[in-house]
């Protein structure tokens, strides 16, 4: 059977029925054969590490967009121009799985040959969980970096009330030995605009501190960010005196290496000029270092290896709860959940089966 267990109103799967759902809905769409795989692979991968807020939850917004024709499913992904160090890639308007994937398969060749490389990517849409693409490059022994902006204005800078950013993630990887990858991915945002979105669809409400309603003031109710009342999420840091202006200005340098390199629409200005139709205009960038051009006789894992263990060996608060580091938490979710299943809200089941009846797909989450 598909469901691995239930308890309540969720119910588990395996990743591989994740990959069949997402594969055939984007079938029913539209989408080419080609780009399927590479889409339904980084989505699930997204759940099966426990980030749920970028797998399947999307797909709902996907349908949306698709619908609207905010996204083009089948737009070509072409490499616009190039050097021996960087290129510039045009992702067709579409999801930005396969134009993510091509960039970063194209700046780990580059910095292998000549030890750095960066690619930017312009006309573009949602890439899923900046993180996958620095573990690619991680994976091939390289230091990654990825940003990445987004189209919905949902944030609002330090002392503002009008939404101006997206939640604009940073992914950081370095390459180890003995232990996991470690692989930072993280909003500029207190949380990730999908962990608002998904108390929304199960109707709960938000912590104190995750965004602010019309008037600036604390929150909970997460239908004035969702259903665009005026609503905002905070900045990183929740508010001044907690740091926010740092999460904003985060934020901002995201948006400078994912739009004014590529040329994607900057989310700050109120000016449509750069929209292109049939897409979100979204930006991505995507750096990758050779740790062996600036020392080769030094072990560059090694020294990684070693700042780990000594994190791990800091005096934990609870000793039920050691000290972890980037990507662990993340890593210990895959290996419950390829025992477990993953985890699928009644509410979004109930979203997608919607999707599946309007794209007139079969629904496997039962």
């Amino acid at each position: 059977m598909a469901e691995l267990g239930g308890k309540g109103e969720v119910k588990y799967f395996s990743e591989e029925i994740l990959r069949k759902q997402i594969s055939v809905l984007m079938r029913a769409w539209g989408m080419p054969e080609d780009y399927i795989s590479t889409t339904a692979k980084a989505m699930a991968d997204a759940d099966a590490c426990g980030i749920d807020t970028h797998g399947i939850s999307m797909l709902p917004p996907y349908f949306k967009r698709q619908r609207g024709k905010l996204i083009s499913i089948d737009g070509p992904v072409t490499i616009v121009n190039e050097t021996p160090v960087s290129a510039l890639v045009d992702g067709g308007g579409g999801l930005g799985y396969v134009p993510g994937v091509t960039a970063t398969k194209l700046v780990i060749k580059k910095a292998k040959k000549i030890g750095m490389a960066s690619v930017a990517v312009r006309n573009s849409a949602h890439f899923g969980a900046a993180g996958y693409y620095t573990r690619m490059m991680a994976g091939e022994s390289l230091v990654g970096i990825t940003t990445t902006s987004a189209a919905l204005r949902k944030v609002a800078p330090t002392f503002g009330k009008d939404a101006k950013f997206s939640t604009n993630p940073i992914a950081f990887a370095a390459p180890t030995r003995r232990n996991k990858t470690f692989s930072l991915d993280m909003a500029t945002t207190t949380v990730a605009g999908g962990k608002v979105r998904n108390k929304y669809n199960e109707n709960l409400p938000l912590p104190i501190g995750w965004a602010n309603d019309a008037d600036g003031k604390p929150t909970t109710d997460a239908k004035v960010v969702i259903e665009e009342q005026g609503g905002t999420q905070t900045p990183l840091g929740g508010t001044r005196e907690l740091g926010s202006h740092k999460g904003y200005g985060l934020a901002a340098m995201v948006e400078i290496l994912s739009c004014a390199f590529s040329g994607a629409k900057i989310m700050a200005s109120d000016s449509d000029t750069q929209k292109v139709p049939g897409s979100m205009d979204i930006g991505h960038f995507f750096l990758a270092i050779d740790p062996k051009i600036f020392n080769p006789d030094i072990p560059f894992e090694e020294s990684v290896d070693q700042m780990i263990d000594d994190l791990h060996a800091s005096t934990p608060i609870d000793p039920d709860q050691p000290v972890l580091v980037a990507g662990e938490p993340e890593d210990i979710m895959r290996d419950e959940r390829k025992q477990t299943g993953i985890p699928v809200p009644s509410g979004l089941r109930s979203a997608i089966e919607d999707v599946c009846r309007e794209s007139n797909a079969e629904f496997l989450f039962i």
